[in-house]
């Protein structure tokens, strides 16, 4: 592994600039259409930074990926962190993905940086069995929430998760399209319909 040189005083280190960037190009630009010198330029440092840092533009990406993950995770535990039921918590998933929706972009929402990422890479490739096992992750958040509304009925939990991971998902397909969040509000209210019916 190799590490980034000690920042100077006041200078955030390099990796952290340049995967600050390169977030920021890849979602707005997308992977392919984002070469190294362009994410340097951004980030303000030497190409020689960049390899000192990552081995190559595929581990940029996937530190990219990693990071995209870690930040959704981040407001989905602020979220549950509010929720007082069950219900609420399974809501706290659609909410951390309501948020996601409304960071401030640099070209505006595209819909999830995730899988606009997976579907520029051929099939096989690491950065989209990274990104598989980011929305598995968030089903099973789901379906151990809806497990909890569920006493005696446990069983049911794994494809009513599934039927909300999908509603979700393409929500957040739909919001990307139109470059704002009513898809993504639209199914919290479908949602929440569907645990009232439970």
């Amino acid at each position: 592994m190799t590490l980034s040189s000690p920042a100077s005083p006041g200078r955030r280190p390099a990796r952290e600039l340049l995967l600050e960037a390169a977030a920021r190009l890849f979602y707005a630009n997308g992977v392919a259409a984002t070469g190294i010198d362009a994410i340097t330029a951004e980030a303000g440092v030497a190409k020689k930074s960049l390899y000192n840092n990552f081995r190559s533009k595929a581990d940029l990406m996937a530190a990219y990926l990693e990071a995209r993950h870690g930040e959704w995770l981040g407001l989905y535990r602020s979220r549950l962190e509010a929720a007082g039921t069950p219900r609420e918590e399974v809501l706290a998933v659609f909410d951390a993905y309501l948020d996601h929706a409304n960071f401030a972009y640099q070209n505006g929402f595209r819909g999830c940086g995730l899988l606009n990422a997976a579907a520029e890479l051929p099939a096989g490739d690491p950065g989209r069995a990274a990104v598989r096992r980011h929305k598995e992750q968030v089903q099973e958040l789901l379906s151990k929430h809806v497990a909890a509304l569920l006493p005696g009925r446990e069983e049911q939990a794994p494809g009513l998760a599934a039927h909300l991971a999908f509603l979700l998902e393409g929500a957040m397909a739909r919001a990307g399209l139109e470059g704002n969040d009513a898809p993504l509000r639209d199914a919290r209210s479908i949602a929440t319909q569907l645990l009232d019916a439970l």
